[in-house]
């Protein structure tokens, strides 16, 4: 059967595979204008009309109208689900690879399914790091999102691409696209669901922990406050009983169960995704001047305890200890501070990552501030910022903070070459390389 076209394509290649006229097919019910209508495409068939066609044209209502079967449909919806599990619980890699299979043999009649593996392929790109890739992939989706809004949705690829050029260093770039999805999510008056909680972390993330508070703030307020950070279970085992439960059906051709234990297994992840979700942004805004200390401690504690019931999240359960001691310092209690540092730095591999480095900093900070010796840890953390590979798509951020956090600490104990050094190692690390050399750097103008 022809599957390529619009349904009026359909409509007449069926007919004149079987030899009718257009009078033939019209019968006694439609008359023949009508049906030259529809093969033209300027009328579309009724869902009755449809039936009637199909029955005489020996096809079925769904491969009519959509240009696959029945069988074929459910077969990608159930590609797409595997994808997403793979996605979500198992390998990016292997979800981009499945993602992909699903748009290559989609057709044009199936754009909805096409535009969802693509959105799918995209967040699979993401996960792996190729970050330029991934925004070149949600670039395109938008665009075409823009002339076909029945397809795909602005606001979830408009989150998805200020997440990603602010974790490639762009972002300015990145909280001009999360204001955007800020105006559409106020408009809407969505608060809840993943679409407001993906798009309160984007908020928090690329707003400056200097930064003053700000309509975006008042919204992850907000979502905070009605979502709050739920208790997190493992379900992983859950999870990948049901997905294989759904394989093992997809193999004994019971496609309909298969795609039924998928949702299961999908719906299974998702408050923990959701609940990680929220942990990330309370964990953001704790970290934030402006936030209040008694609120930035009981969210820093929320995300911990969030973290450390996941399982296999001990990196950020070291950034939310590492947010935790930074408000105890705001609250001028140096040896709690020192005691949640210690323990971040207890979670990671020291041998590298500005994770490691930013405990030690926050260690050196303690020391300082009960006069003591600094020295040690400085040197450590200078250590491993020297060791981080420059990111081969933008500036690092994060780097250059911790960098910038040195310089101040080496000033606060008086070592003003190495204070200047490290300023200069903020600059490039920021993305600053011209005319660098002999440059000296002030530390009034550090901040």
């Amino acid at each position: 059967m022809p599957s390529q076209g619009t349904i009026g394509d359909r409509v007449r290649g069926l007919r004149l595979n079987r030899r009718m006229s257009q009078a033939q097919l019209a019968g006694p019910d439609l008359s023949d204008s009508y049906v030259s209508l529809i093969e033209s495409g300027k009328r579309t068939p009724t869902p009755v009309v449809a039936r009637l066609l199909a029955e005489r044209l020996g096809c079925t209502t769904e491969f009519l109208l959509h240009g696959i079967e029945p069988r074929q449909r459910i077969d990608t919806e159930l590609g797409l689900r595997h994808a997403e599990l793979e996605l979500q619980h198992g390998d990016p890699t292997v979800a981009a690879d499945r993602f992909t299979e699903i748009v290559k043999a989609a057709d044009e009649e199936n754009a909805m399914l096409t535009a969802h593996a693509r959105f799918g392929r995209a967040r699979a790109l993401e996960a792996q790091g190729r970050l330029g890739q991934a925004v070149e992939a949600f670039e395109r989706l938008r665009r075409e999102a823009a002339a076909h809004p029945e397809r795909l949705a602005d606001l979830p690829l408009t989150v998805a691409l200020s997440r990603c050029y602010l974790r490639a260093g762009d972002r300015l770039r990145a909280r001009d696209l999360a204001a955007h999805a800020l105006d559409n999510a106020e408009r809407l008056q969505i608060t809840q669901g993943e679409i407001a909680i993906d798009l309160a972390a984007a908020l928090v993330e690329a707003h400056g922990e200097h930064d003053g508070h700000s309509t975006e703030l008042q919204y992850v307020e907000k979502v905070l406050a009605t979502s709050g950070v739920p208790h997190v279970m493992d379900r992983s085992g859950e999870i990948h009983t049901l997905w294989q439960a759904s394989v093992a059906a997809a193999a004994g051709d019971d496609s309909a169960l298969a795609v039924r234990l998928a949702d299961d297994a999908i719906m299974a992840g998702r408050h923990d995704r959701l609940a990680l979700q929220l942990a990330r942004t309370a964990m953001h805004w704790a970290r934030l001047d402006s936030a209040p200390i008694a609120e930035a401690e009981r969210l820093a504690e929320a995300a911990t305890r969030a973290f450390a019931a996941s399982g296999d999240n001990a990196r950020e359960q070291g950034q939310s200890l590492i947010a935790h001691s930074r408000v105890r310092l705001r609250a001028n209690d140096p040896a709690r501070a020192g005691e949640l540092a210690a323990s971040a730095l207890a979670l990671v591999d020291e041998a590298s990552g500005t994770q490691a480095a930013e405990a030690r900093l926050l260690l050196g900070t303690v020391a300082l501030d009960l006069g003591g010796d600094a020295s040690a840890h400085l040197r450590a953390a200078h250590e491993l910022l020297s060791a981080l590979n420059r990111p081969v798509f933008g500036s690092d951020r994060q780097a250059a903070r911790c960098w910038r956090e040195l310089g101040d600490l080496y000033g606060r104990a008086g070592d003003r070459v190495q204070q200047t050094a490290a300023y200069r190692k903020a600059l490039e690390a920021a993305g600053v390389r011209s005319a660098m050399a002999g440059v000296t750097v002030d530390a009034s103008v550090s901040r």
